[in-house]
Formats: structure tokens, sequence, C-alpha cells
């Protein structure tokens, strides 16, 4: 079997280290500052909290297939940067941005449309137009967004991780403090509740890219990389973004699309309830974002040594992989399942009753410590698999995975009626399914195939 051949090497671990743990940084400063916003709204009240919840999750599912689509950009440097293409390297994020151009109209559709989700889903009258607006605010940026995120992955893919967590930081930095005198309206600034929290975003979000450019046009990436001469239409490598990342860009659309009807759903059981799952998934993000950190340094070294044909140093990153990955998520889950009262407790408002929220939440804490394990199980595995190409299986089998989580949970909520604790145990069960199934492909081998990889590297 293919997990039982790996050995462990030290210089596999530390390179793989070098390149994730930048990553790590810059996906935890995201994490960060979205914990930070609803930390401020649970401050107002738990309705808002709720709100900043469904706004959020419905803003990333506006844009997630995008999202998706442009961050292969890390798996294509990659192995470009492995196969001594490195011209090519830029050229990924120049189709790219000619993608997202292309796209821009788009959105203004997209935004009409899932503006009225909220409605349809039967929230409370306040935190509905609470949602639509922040939603409204966030997908005003959805551009940079994207941008941003392109210009990230091609960092990421050519190793170049630490200037990704120098300009997000520098981000984060600016959002904290912008977001809390523009929420609470401090320093001269007006009281502007949840609409200042979607306006700071924006704001830092626009900041770091700009960064990201300042770095790309660099003396040093200009000499190594060609960047200069980059800036045109490659029809070559826009077919393989296409090809290799439209399947990535429909399974995290899809994806996201079952877990966000799975919130909403979960959210109509009431305030309770909604408030209980943006505490968990609050918690879920300080441990799942990092771990996507470091699911993007798996695709960064996979691809670049798929673009090299070596294969004995994918199999050690594939067992570095998943002694960093393991290791972190059980720590995690000990101190969810340890500390689960305390951490609750953070997002308790300054007054009323939150005695029902603490109950279920500390419930909840208990499967988000299995939750957090089959994340990292998954993170590994379907880093190894994007970073070698294999996107249409994975997008095949997340997503009937998915959805038939989603397909139980109907039945479960609205058909069955059955409580949210009972939701909640099958949602946890269903996701360490996925990371089952992740594990069995990742073990056939199928993925590595010579003739199948020939096909991944062709223009």
């Amino acid at each position: 079997m293919l997990l039982e051949r790996l050995h462990f090497s030290k210089d596999t671990l530390s390179e793989l280290v070098k390149i994730a743990l930048p990553m790590v940084v810059s996906q935890g400063t995201f994490a960060v500052m979205i914990f930070t916003d609803r930390y401020f709204m649970s401050q107002i009240d738990p309705v808002h909290m709720a709100a900043a919840l469904g706004g959020g999750v419905a803003t990333f599912f506006s844009f997630c297939f995008f999202s998706g689509l442009l961050s292969y950009a890390n798996a294509l440097a990659a192995q470009y940067l492995g196969a001594g293409e490195l011209k090519k390297c830029p050229k990924v994020v120049t189709q790219g941005v000619i993608m997202t151009v292309l796209c821009s109209p788009l959105f203004v559709i997209i935004t009409y449309f899932v503006s009225g989700i909220f409605s349809w889903m039967e929230h409370d009258p306040i935190q509905i137009e609470l949602e639509r607006t922040y939603y409204i605010i966030l997908m005003m940026g959805v551009v940079i967004f994207l941008a941003k995120g392109c210009i990230s992955s091609y960092f990421a893919g050519i190793g170049r991780t630490r200037i990704v967590m120098i300009c997000d930081v520098c981000g984060l930095v600016l959002n904290v403090p912008l977001s809390y005198v523009m929420v609470f309206g401090v320093l001269g600034f007006p009281e502007l509740g949840i609409i200042g929290a979607g306006i700071s975003t924006i704001i830092s979000t626009l900041f770091a890219f700009i960064l990201f450019v300042a770095f790309y046009l660099a003396k040093e990436h200009r000499e190594k990389f060609h960047v200069m001469g980059s800036f045109k239409f490659d029809r070559g490598i826009f077919r393989r973004f296409m090809r290799l990342g439209f399947p990535s860009g429909a399974e995290l659309f899809l994806n996201v699309a079952a877990f966000n009807l799975f919130l909403l759903m979960f959210q109509g059981y009431g305030v309770v309830e909604g408030a209980s799952a943006a505490i968990v998934f609050n918690w879920d993000m300080l441990s799942f974002i990092p771990m996507i950190g470091f699911n993007i340094g798996v695709i960064s070294l996979i691809g670049r040594f798929v673009g090299a044909n070596d294969m004995a140093r994918t199999n050690e990153v594939i067992s570095a992989g998943f002694m960093i990955g393991i290791c972190y998520s059980a720590t995690l889950a000990l101190i969810y399942i340890t500390f689960r009262f305390p951490l609750v407790e953070v997002f308790a408002p300054p007054s009323g009753d939150f005695s029902e929220i603490r109950e279920l939440s500390a419930f909840m804490m208990i499967g988000l410590s299995s939750y957090a394990m089959a994340d990292a199980i998954i993170s590994v595995s379907g880093g190894v698999l994007r970073g070698a190409g294999d996107t249409r299986w994975l997008m095949y089998a997340s997503v009937i995975l998915h959805w038939a989580m989603l397909v139980s949970q109907y039945f479960i909520i609205l058909v069955w009626e059955y409580g949210p604790r009972i939701s909640w145990l099958a949602f946890c069960v269903l996701i360490f399914a996925i990371a089952v199934v992740y594990v069995w492909r990742l073990r056939g081998g199928i993925w590595r195939d010579p003739e199948r990889l020939k096909l991944v590297m062709a223009e």
C-alpha cells in the first residue's frame, strides 16, 4: 500500500514547514479578520453576530467558483517551476487576471439573485436586513478579493510564501483597528455597525493587494521570472488553467453551496442555534483556515515535484504532511473538548441570557474535535491530489459526498424535525466519511500514473 511505503524525511519536512508555515500565518490572518468582525458583532447582540455569519458565507458562496478556479495558479506555477519553465510562471497570473475581468459582469447578476436567499430561509426580519446589507457591501469588493487571491496563489506556487505572509499580516494590522473604529464609531468615525465591518474588510484587502503588486514588480522578480514579458494572453497556459482549474472551482462552488445551505437550514432552528453555529464555526476557522495554509504548502511542493517528475519526493511530502496535520488536529481536538465552556464564553454578550447558547455551543464543540481531525486528513490528501492535477476525481467525489450530507440534513431538519444536536452529529460523521474516501484515493495510486501525469502537464 502507498502509505505503508512512505518514509519520513527530515529534509522534506523542513522544506514543507518552510513553505507552509508562512501560509498558515497568512490564512490565520484571514481567520483573525473574520473572528474579530464577528466578535465585534457579538458585542452588539446575537442577531448581529448571526447576520455576520450568514452574510459572510453568502459572500464566499457567490464568488467561490472563481476563487477555486484562480487558486489553481498555485499548482500551475509550481508545476512550471519544477519543470524549469520559469518564464511561464508569471504568465499564470496574467491569465488569471484576464479571467477575472471577463467574469466581472457576472458578479452584478449574482449579487442581485443571492441577496434574496436570506428571506427564503425565513430568518428573523432584523437579521435578514443586516445579512443583506453586509453581503452587498462585501460583494462590492469581489474583484479585489479575487485579484489578491490569484497573485497570492502564484507566490505560493513559486515558493515565495514569506511574501504572502508579509502582505496578509499588513492587511490584518490595518483591518482590526479600522474595523473597530468604524463599527463602534470612535476617533471621530460614525458608528456604522455591520456596515463598518464590511467596508474595513474591503479597504484592508485593497491595501494588501497593492503590496502584492509591489513585490510582483520588484527587481529580483523581474530578472528571474521575466515578469515584464508576461503581460499577454497565452493560449496554452489559459487552456491548462481552465482544464485543471475549472474542476477545482466547480468543486469549491458546489461544496460551499452544500455547506452554506446546511448552515442556513441550521440557523432556521432559531436565533439560539444560529448564534451557537456562529460561535463554533468561529473557533473552527482558527483551526481550519490555518490548515488551508498547510494545504497550499502541500499543493506547492507536490506540484513542483510532479513538474520535475520526482515521485520519490512526492512520497516524502505525503509522509511529512500527514505527520504534521494529524498531530496539529489532535492537539486542537483535545483543546476543544477540555476547554469548550471557556471558549464559548468568549462570545458571551455584556448583558442578556446566554445560557441556552452556552449549552448548545459547548455540545457542538465536542463534535468539532472530530471534525477538526477529519479536516486535517482532507487538507493533506486533497492537497496531494490537487497538486498532481487529479482535480476531476476530486470534483466528482467531493461534490457527491457533500450533497449527500445536504440531502440527509434536509430530512433531519425539515422533514423528520430532529433537533440541532442530531443534525450536528450527522454533519460531523459525514465529514469524516469524506476524509476516508480521500485517503482511499491516495492509497490507490491512480493519481501518479505516468501517462496521466503527462496529460496533466500538456498544454
